[in-house]
This record gives C-alpha cells, sequence and structure tokens, in this order.
C-alpha cells in the first residue's frame, strides 16, 4: 500500500465513528494534499476493508448494522438506465440502425435458434452475438423475477445491511441488476459474480450502472473451477442449475460458502422440464440443507416422493422499447410479439443450513391429517395444512391450484367448486403461502393421476400466510 493511501486509510479510521468523512476535508491530512477526487476514489477503494458507504452527498459514513428493508411492491419495467446501457452496446456493436437489415436477421436468428435450444434441452455456446441476444430477451425478466423471489427475504429480515453475494452463472446480469435496486441504497455490497462465457462482457458493461455501495467483482470462470474466498450472505442459481450435468454436486459444493445464516437461492424458469427439475434437485440435497421456501416440509422428517410443476406468476411487464423495436422490423417472418417477452413466470427454491424456515408451522396430528394419508382417507372430508404452490391452472373450469405439505407421495391439487366468504382465501392466498383449510374431499383424478381435494359448500379455507409474501 502506498504511503499516501495509507494515510487516506488512517485519517478515514480515524473519523469514522466522529463524524462523515470529507475527501474535501482530510485531503488536507495527506502528504502531497492529493486531489479530493483522489482521495475519493481511493475511499471507494477502501469500503469494503473499513465497512463505509458513500452518501449523495460524497461524503462517506459507517455502513448501517442489521437486516436491510425495503419498500418493493413489485415491477412494472424495465429501468430506462439500463436500457440504454444496453442499446448502446447494440450501437456499438451494429450501429444506430441495429435492429434492420443484416443485423437485426442476425439477432432475431440467433433468439430463434436460442429458444429452440432450450426446449429441446440443448446446450448453448455464448458467443457474442449470442450474449447480446439473450440480454434483449431475457434482461427485463430475469431483473424483474430476482426482485419478487428475494424481497420477501427482505421483509424476513434475513439480508444484512453488509451483504456478501455470489452470483453463479451470473449472464448478462438481470439478477444482478434487479438485486442492486431491490435493496436501499445505504446497504453496502460486496458481489461477486462467476461467468466464463461472453455474456461477462455485457455483464461488466450493466453493471457500471449499478449504484455507488454496490462493488462489484467479475470472476471469468467456470463454476467448477472457482474457489470462493469467505462466505457470502447470498448465493444465487439464476437460470443455471438446468444447465448442469449434475446440479446437486454443484449445489452441495456451494452451500459450503454460506455464511451460517445464508441461503442458497435457485430461479428456474416455469416452463415443467425445468421447474420439476428444480424441484428433483431440491429432494436430492435437503439431506444437507433446510428448505426454506417455497415447498417447505411441514411435517417434521416426512419429504415428499414426487416434484411438482410449481411456480408463481407475477404481472407482466410493459415491453421495454429495444424489444419492441427488434420485433417490429421482423417483417412477415416471424410472427408478431415473438421477440417481446413480457411474462413474468418463475419457479424458485431458497435452501438454508441453519434451520431456519420461511413457514416455521407443526401440524397438529390430532386436528389435521398428513396428505401422505390422502390414499387411505379417498372419498373422506378431512382438515388439512398445506402450502399453495401454484395460481389458478384451470382453463375456463373450476379454479385448480397446486397443493403440498412435503409429505405429499402422489401430487395433490385443490379444486374450487364453489367460491364463497368461506373458501375465498383459497383463490386470494399468496403463491407459496399457508393455507388452513376445513372438510375437503378427497378424490382420485385418473386423468393426472394425481388426489384432488375438493373444495365445496362444506370446505372452509382460511389463509394463515406470513405478512412477508403479502408486500
Amino acid at each position: 500500500m502506498s504511503e499516501q493511501r495509507q494515510a487516506i486509510k488512517e485519517n478515514a479510521q480515524y473519523l469514522r465513528n466522529v463524524r462523515p468523512i470529507d475527501p474535501e476535508e482530510i485531503y488536507e491530512y495527506v502528504d502531497g494534499q492529493p486531489h479530493p477526487a483522489v482521495v475519493r476514489e481511493t475511499l471507494r477503494d477502501l469500503s469494503l476493508e473499513l465497512d463505509l458507504i458513500e452518501r449523495e452527498d460524497g461524503t462517506f459514513v459507517p455502513a448501517p448494522e442489521g437486516p436491510v428493508s425495503t419498500d418493493f411492491h413489485g415491477v412494472e419495467s424495465f429501468p430506462e438506465a439500463y436500457a440504454r446501457e444496453l442499446e448502446d452496446l447494440l450501437v456499438a456493436e451494429f450501429g444506430p440502425g441495429w435492429p434492420e437489415g443484416t443485423s437485426g436477421d442476425r439477432l432475431r436468428e440467433r433468439l430463434a435458434t436460442l429458444k429452440e435450444a432450450y426446449f429441446e434441452q440443448h446446450e448453448v455456446a455464448y458467443d457474442e452475438l449470442t450474449a447480446l441476444a439473450y440480454a434483449i430477451y431475457h434482461l427485463p425478466d430475469n431483473y424483474a423475477v430476482t426482485q419478487y423471489v428475494l424481497a420477501p427475504l427482505i421483509r424476513e429480515g434475513q439480508m444484512p445491511s453488509r451483504l456478501r453475494v455470489l452470483d453463479v452463472g451470473a449472464g448478462t446480469g438481470g439478477p444482478a441488476l434487479g438485486l442492486a435496486d431491490l435493496l436501499p441504497t445505504d446497504a453496502l455490497v460486496e458481489y461477486h459474480a462467476v461467468e466464463p462465457s461472453a455474456n461477462a462482457d455485457v455483464l461488466e458493461s450493466m453493471l457500471e450502472e449499478t449504484g455507488r455501495n454496490f462493488h462489484t467483482t467479475i470472476h471469468r470462470e467456470r463454476a467448477q473451477e472457482f474457489e470462493p474466498e469467505g462466505t457470502f450472505d447470498i448465493v444465487l442459481f439464476a437460470n443455471v442449475l438446468n444447465e448442469l450435468d449434475d446440479p446437486a454436486s454443484v449445489v452441495r459444493e456451494y452451500g459450503e460458502w454460506l455464511a451460517d445464516d445464508g441461503s442458497l437461492v435457485a430461479i428456474e424458469p416455469a416452463d415443467r422440464n425445468t421447474a420439476t427439475g428444480l424441484r428433483r434437485v431440491e429432494r436430492t440435497v435437503e439431506d444437507d440443507f433446510t428448505v426454506y421456501a417455497p415447498t417447505c416440509r411441514l411435517w417434521p422428517s416426512a419429504t415428499p416422493a414426487v416434484d411438482p410443476w410449481s411456480f408463481d406468476r407475477r404481472p407482466d411487464l410493459e415491453a421495454p422499447a429495444f424489444q419492441q423495436r427488434l420485433d417490429d422490423a421482423a417483417g412477415d417472418e416471424f410472427e408478431s410479439g415473438t421477440f417481446v417477452n413480457s411474462d413474468v413466470q418463475f419457479a424458485y427454491s431458497i435452501l438454508r443450513t441453519d434451520g431456519a424456515e420461511r413457514i416455521g408451522y407443526t401440524p397438529d396430528r390430532s386436528r389435521v391429517a398428513p396428505l401422505a394419508d390422502a390414499e387411505d382417507l379417498l372419498t373422506d372430508r378431512i382438515d388439512l395444512v398445506a402450502i399453495k404452490l401454484s395460481h389458478d391452472l384451470s382453463d375456463g373450469g373450476n379454479p385448480l391450484f397446486v397443493l403440498s405439505d412435503g409429505s405429499e407421495r402422489e401430487r395433490v391439487f385443490a379444486v374450487l367448486t364453489n367460491e364463497s366468504l368461506l373458501t375465498r382465501d383459497l383463490l386470494d392466498s399468496p403463491y407459496g403461502g399457508l393455507l388452513d383449510i376445513e372438510n375437503a374431499l378427497v378424490l382420485w383424478n385418473d386423468d393426472e393421476g394425481a388426489f384432488n381435494l375438493v373444495i365445496d359448500d362444506e370446505a372452509v379455507v382460511d389463509d394463515a400466510s406470513p405478512p412477508s409474501l403479502r408486500g
């Protein structure tokens, strides 16, 4: 460390608990009197070491203690600053007419290829063109999804103000940007991204738009080869596990780098293959982790024998201009809307090693039946508690929802045949919420190979969900 840097550090250490550290003041106490801008950059470099945050007025103060808070109420659109940064990348690569002509054709063709490879479960190699195409289509929804998944964790007091994050397979930056905007500006974040592909070039540019207290490092290595330093409060796998040959072993490996009260967060698309695959990984590793959410294990020592197709769904995003421009220039070759991605649908799993669960509830066996007993209770009416793991899956018929209590041997659906004040909570309760159900009729559904719990005029449903899911 240079003498000048050491002097700035010593002044900051002295002043940090006395008054705000002002570069316009302390430069005078440093030999050679470096310009205040040099002092400010040095303090930024030392922020993580000294636990300092930079305020809007340019001064530095100690980072707050305790958990962060959020006033998150949903995502309507992709922020304009990030949209401009992506468009700048596209213009730099292809020119101002990038959606038109050869460049537009190449981007559309690459996106079409990406979609086809995804649905056929083929491996994709991310070169520069693929990275930009992926960013056009997925930056906005990845940005939104990450906020919807992490906001309840913040409300539950599970994310500290001094936060270390490891984003494994960070892609083009949607999750990172979502996290940066979800957190308050006085959170001190040490963000590490693992991204070996050309996506890292886009990621690097997008991260330049994050706030002054969001400190970023990109590791251009494969997840299997990366060796983290220290522990992390959040280890994030966003749209990654479905691309790995042995995702469970990678989850176990990275779980070793969780802080004692940290959360491993896995997010996947909502299609059947990746969503059920995520549940399969979750079941495979639960000897090493506690399932925090959303598929809580309500019955002690019980685990499900099935992997339900379970995903959350949130309001559509406003289509960003860059997607609309690429779509409008497609002509008749592609159906209108092919390159606009406004859906916000996702599966997720949060795992922990400290035994914590979002819904810390143990059912009373004398009052309610576990879903593991459903086969013995066919045609009976039962009381139960269960987690709601879908939105309405019906297509114009009776509302239909996936249920789980963590003990089920077959898939279980709740079928609402009589909507009333006594059953309305089945419709209104949030995804991942806890339902207390009385007098449901147990039937077998041959078509689906699953149990149906019929919620009719004799049944009662109460929403017992935690407040964090209603923010």
